[in-house]
């Protein structure tokens, strides 16, 4: 009876909201099951480590390490939101609080300094509008930027939910072709120090992998926090 009455509220309220505004209904999905996975491509990777890269998770953000591996490379992000449009359909999705701090370092030649520079991307939102993956982003030791336009993607594999009886419901999705936008790539070439045509044309045109959604409706013990992610000063 409680994924009945968690069905029915949700659903029965989007569309009661829909039927009274023509404005769009974001659904607290904290209480509720649901994932984004972000896995790096091979290529994303190599370049990643041929620049003294590597990726921390932060906030609610699980890592997924590979067997025999030192770093992660996939990611799990709860989603705690979901944007229905006046047309009824998903019109975004959030993972408030989720984070990742994309860390460089460097050896200065002349003082033998190892020196660390790096951007945090948090508070991911999926904008199925124009098809791009915006997030909080912060340059280490900067002001944040506010939902900035970090990736563009494709739907490999649009949503499709699965009705079990009785009253199971799942849904997931692919988004591939993740592609940062032109002013991501600038943003990433400043706050992690990179430059040079060569370096910066890879950072342009690399695939940097794969976000798959999984959602159910079942609740979700003990519900994540949604509470937004603020980098430290």
């Amino acid at each position: 009876m409680k994924l009945l009455t968690i069905r029915s509220i949700s659903f029965a309220a989007a569309t009661l909201a829909m039927a009274a505004s023509a404005n769009a209904l974001t659904i607290n999905w904290s209480g509720l099951q649901g994932t984004s996975t972000l896995n790096f491509s091979e290529n994303a990777i190599s370049l990643f480590k041929a620049n003294g890269g590597k990726v921390v998770a932060l906030g609610n953000t699980t890592p997924i390490l590979a067997e025999g591996a030192t770093s992660a490379w996939s990611f799990v992000l709860p989603i705690t939101s979901i944007t229905i449009t006046p047309s009824l359909k998903i019109g975004a999705g959030q993972a408030s609080g989720s984070a990742l701090d994309i860390v460089r370092k460097t050896l200065d030649e002349d003082t033998g300094e190892v020196i660390t520079s790096g951007i945090v991307l948090a508070n991911f939102k999926l904008d199925y509008i124009k098809h791009q993956v915006l997030a909080d982003a912060t340059t280490h030791g900067a002001t944040t930027l506010p939902m900035f336009a970090v990736y563009d993607f494709n739907v490999a594999t649009p949503l499709a939910l699965k009705y079990k009886f009785p009253l199971s419901i799942t849904g997931r999705e692919v988004l591939d072709k993740l592609k940062l936008t032109p002013a991501a790539v600038d943003l990433f070439a400043t706050s992690l120090g990179l430059s040079g045509d060569a370096v910066i044309g890879l950072v342009r045109d690399t695939e940097f992998g794969t976000l798959t959604q999984d959602i159910a409706v079942k609740v979700r013990k003990p519900a994540v926090s949604n509470k937004p992610y603020v980098p430290a000063p």
